[in-house]
């Protein structure tokens, strides 16, 4: 359960675990930057044509989930890869759970975590190449899922 306090926590402490990729302290979760993190409620209007206010009602319709994108630099671990290539394929036994945690300054406690059901890769980025550049060549996956729960 998350702790209260004062002071919001830092964004750089962050693990990713993704079930059946990797493992817990394997470096194929060591990604840079998660973003995306969202759901949407959609809410539709309808008003009687006998309500007295002319105003419609707001009712609650679909939860929509965002979609979630993972960075990291280029390792060398085709965990991911291969998921990408099995959901390619036509394979739809590769629905997965994702828990992406926020810790602590001191890493001891998670301080909040967010779980992805049944996600799948929809979208595979690889790096940008350039001779001239000195930067950290990176990846990127984005993510469908089903629902989002904050723990």
């Amino acid at each position: 359960m998350a702790e209260f306090r004062e002071r919001p926590y830092s964004q750089f402490n962050f693990l990713v675990e993704i079930d059946g990729v990797g493992d817990a302290a394997s470096v194929a979760g060591g990604f840079q930057e998660v973003s995306g993190l969202g759901v949407e409620v959609t809410v539709a209007e309808y008003r009687n044509g006998n309500e007295r206010q002319n105003v419609p009602r707001k009712i609650t319709t679909m939860a929509k989930v965002s979609d979630v994108t993972l960075k990291r630099g280029v390792i060398g671990d085709l965990g991911l890869a291969e998921w990408m290539q099995a959901v390619q394929n036509g394979d739809q036994d590769q629905l997965r759970s994702v828990t992406v945690q926020l810790l602590s300054e001191d890493r001891s406690t998670v301080a909040q975590s967010w779980r992805l059901t049944n996600a799948r890769p929809m979208k595979y980025t690889g790096p940008t190449m350039s001779g001239a550049g000195g930067e950290t060549a990176v990846e990127e996956l984005v993510l469908a899922a089903e629902s989002i729960v904050q723990e």
